[in-house]
């Protein structure tokens, strides 16, 4: 089993940045998808952004331009930059590793994922 250990999140202020880091236990480099989510209190659960294993990146509108995935292979790390914060940001974020290379809800499901890590934003 693949573990994820995530750091960063905290509280900020609107406008302001934070970043979050993931490190696997297993190569970041590879066939399988990997992502982060995130779930805000007594919403679903939503698909922040998809780094596919061909390095594609698909974010979700609403991060679009202010959120930025990243990964450093040589510290099996994948990291989450995110400006510009706004309270509607305020959730729990997750990392995922996903089943296979396949990118579907389904397979990040049935993946592997970290424990978790807060962002509050304040207006």
């Amino acid at each position: 089993q693949v573990h994820l250990v995530q750091s960063g999140g905290g509280s900020v202020q609107t406008g302001g940045s934070l970043r979050l880091s993931c490190e696997i236990s297993a190569p970041t480099s590879g066939d399988r998808c990997m992502g982060w989510f995130r779930q805000s209190s007594g919403k679903e659960r939503e698909v922040v952004v998809v780094f596919e294993s061909d390095g594609s990146k698909t974010y979700a509108d609403s991060v679009k331009g202010r959120f930025t995935i990243s990964r450093d292979n040589a510290k099996n790390t994948l990291y989450l930059q995110m400006n510009n914060l706004q309270p509607a940001d305020t959730a729990m974020y997750y990392c995922v590793k996903a089943r296979t290379k396949d990118c579907y809800y389904s397979d990040f499901i049935a993946g592997d994922w970290g424990q978790g890590t807060q962002v509050t934003v304040s207006s």
